[in-house]
């Protein structure tokens, strides 16, 4: 608390306008509509960097909510689905593919959420998009929560009319206003949330599987020789990337993760090993457990399918009512598996919903200058979650996912790759990444044009337009374009599309000795908050110091500062 104190008195006096000496310039106040985003905004810091001070997390409670919340159960349809169709072998084949390819992209945007305090919209500005550019993949990642929150609520439904005989469509309804009350609150609620239903979750879906393979050994053999409608039980790569390209779907998981990774305390060698612990686990670490489930997915399809058939052999109730079936007294099976879904699916989709609200909200803010209110988005998402589950989404599950991977794949490739190779390799980005308006440059051609061409040709592909042959490989071209035009496009246009400002005009640097956000606040002369270094640059137009989401919704542009000069 002194060290802090120390701070703020060691900035006032280095930093003659701050909001004390300004409150009476013109342009302090925006209008209601700052007052509002200032203050819903400030209960978890959405669309903005999370600071220190809110940060007091350990790193493995922030890996427990994280990994919380994945655990739906539509890696048990998506993994049954592939499964009837190709086949075990080419299923876990697909499998362990779209896992590599999520793990290894993962990992550095888990790092630079983690590392930095900024959610993937944020890390995706600043690594190849620009400020405008990423509205783009901002609506990408809004769609990936509304399609999945759609595809868990119609397996809450599914569970639901099991269990309670409740006609489908209300089971969607339920399913969808049940987490409004949840996911109106931030971090905290959710944190908790997850970490106290998650020792229940693990109980019920790891005992009835323990169960069956080991007193009947032979459901592993009649797992493993599955060979699927469209297969004669070999491996076929067309097979194997048709899986993948489904499972690839959810590479946009990772912004998910990202969203809870912001909250993790400031890197040190103190605490070091249980720092990057907490982040290869709840960062791109989430894969192995997802590629997991999808795998007991294909194992409890074929269990069931001689009793149920195979259209409902991929509903996630159906697999586990057997599973526990073979367990427990049969006055316990329908209540527990109806629990075991209900739990999974609020689990998962009080995330969704949040997570798209704060997408929508940032894009929204941006394009407008406006913040209309998160509630507002999460309404948005939640009606175009509502629809897709009453046009019974979950029947052409696997053509909707396939797909959509393609646009995500491009999008997380891209990003990884500016990161990795453009940053790391190349020197062509800068390290830290950059978010606030005015630092930089509206679009940036490195990440738009090979998001934009990575996912238009695969999308092509994936209709047919080259041919049915190439089809499957609609994935596989998404990742490849996206990773080899990312630096040619950083190469060709010389990194110069980056910044359209090296000097935020305060003196103070952004980071501490120890390469974490500083900590030192200033106040913001516009909405009179004090915000942590990172989060504010000099005003233009009042020589003081304003935030970055003063700046989103200042409209005319008053406070921004102008581009740097061109180098003679």
């Amino acid at each position: 608390m002194d060290t802090t104190r120390a701070q703020d008195a060691r900035v006032t006096s280095a930093a003659p306008h701050t909001a004390e000496t300004t409150a009476a310039e013109p342009g302090r106040k925006t209008g209601p509509g700052t007052d509002q985003a200032v203050r819903e905004t400030l209960e978890d810091y959405t669309l903005r960097f999370a600071p220190r001070s809110y940060r007091r997390w350990s790193p493995m409670v922030v890996a427990t909510t994280a990994l919380g919340g994945i655990a739906y159960m539509a890696d048990f349809s998506i993994g049954a689905g592939i499964g009837l169709t190709h086949g075990t072998g080419n299923a876990l084949l697909a499998i362990t593919v779209a896992a590599v390819v999520i793990f290894v992209t993962g990992f550095p945007l888990a790092y630079y959420g983690a590392r930095y305090n900024i959610d993937l919209d944020l890390i995706t500005r600043g690594s190849g998009f620009g400020y405008y550019g990423s509205v783009l993949t901002s609506v990408i990642f809004a769609s990936f929560t509304f399609i999945f929150f759609a595809l868990e609520g119609s397996i809450m439904a599914q569970g639901l009319e099991y269990g309670l005989g409740m006609p489908l469509w209300l089971g969607y309804l339920v399913s969808t206003v049940m987490v409004i009350p949840l996911v109106i609150y931030g971090m905290k609620a959710l944190s908790r949330l997850q970490v106290w239903t998650t020792p229940v979750w693990l109980l019920l879906m790891v005992a009835p599987l323990v169960y069956l393979v080991a007193t009947d050994p032979g459901t592993v053999d009649r797992f493993l020789a599955h060979a699927g409608t469209d297969g004669d039980g070999g491996v076929n790569t067309a097979s194997v990337l048709l899986g993948a390209g489904v499972c690839l779907s959810l590479i946009a998981q990772i912004g998910e993760q990202i969203d809870y990774l912001r909250f993790m305390p400031p890197r040190t060698e103190a605490n070091k090993r249980g720092w990057w612990t907490a982040v290869v686990m709840a960062g791109p670490g989430w894969v192995v457990l997802g590629a997991l489930k999808q795998a007991i997915g294909v194992f409890l399809a074929v269990y069931i399918l001689a009793e149920v058939g195979p259209a409902t052999a991929t509903e996630p109730i159906q697999q586990f009512r057997s599973a526990l079936d073979a367990m427990l007294p049969s006055w316990t099976v329908v209540p527990l598996a109806v629990a075991l879904v209900v739990i999974s699916q609020i689990k998962i989709n009080v995330t969704n919903a949040y997570s798209g609200s704060l997408a929508w909200t940032n894009s929204f803010t941006r394009v407008t200058g406006k913040y209309p209110g998160r509630l507002v988005f999460v309404l948005v998402n939640l009606g175009f979650a509502l629809a897709l589950m009453e046009a019974d989404m979950f029947s052409f599950l696997n053509s909707l996912l396939g797909f959509y991977s393609n646009c995500a794949i491009a999008w997380v490739v891209t990003v990884a790759t500016d990161i990795g190779v453009n940053k790391y390799l190349l020197g062509l980005s800068p390290h830290a990444p950059e978010f606030r308006r005015g630092m930089l440059y509206a679009v940036n051609p490195v990440g738009v044009v090979s998001f934009v061409a990575a996912s238009g040709l695969s999308i092509a592909m994936y209709f047919h337009a080259l041919g049915d042959a190439m089809q499957p490989y609609s994935p596989v071209a998404a990742a490849v374009i996206a990773f080899v035009l990312t630096p040619v496009m950083a190469v060709v246009t010389r990194g110069r599309y980056y910044l359209r400002r090296t000097d935020d005009g305060i003196a103070e640097p952004l980071l501490d000795p120890e390469g974490n956000p500083s900590a030192v606040t200033f106040e913001c002369h516009v909405c009179g908050e004090r915000y942590e270094r990172p989060d504010v640059t000099a005003c233009q137009a009042h020589g003081a110091v304003v935030c970055s989401l003063c700046l989103s919704t200042d409209r005319p542009g008053v406070h921004v500062l102008p581009a740097s000069p061109a180098p003679a």
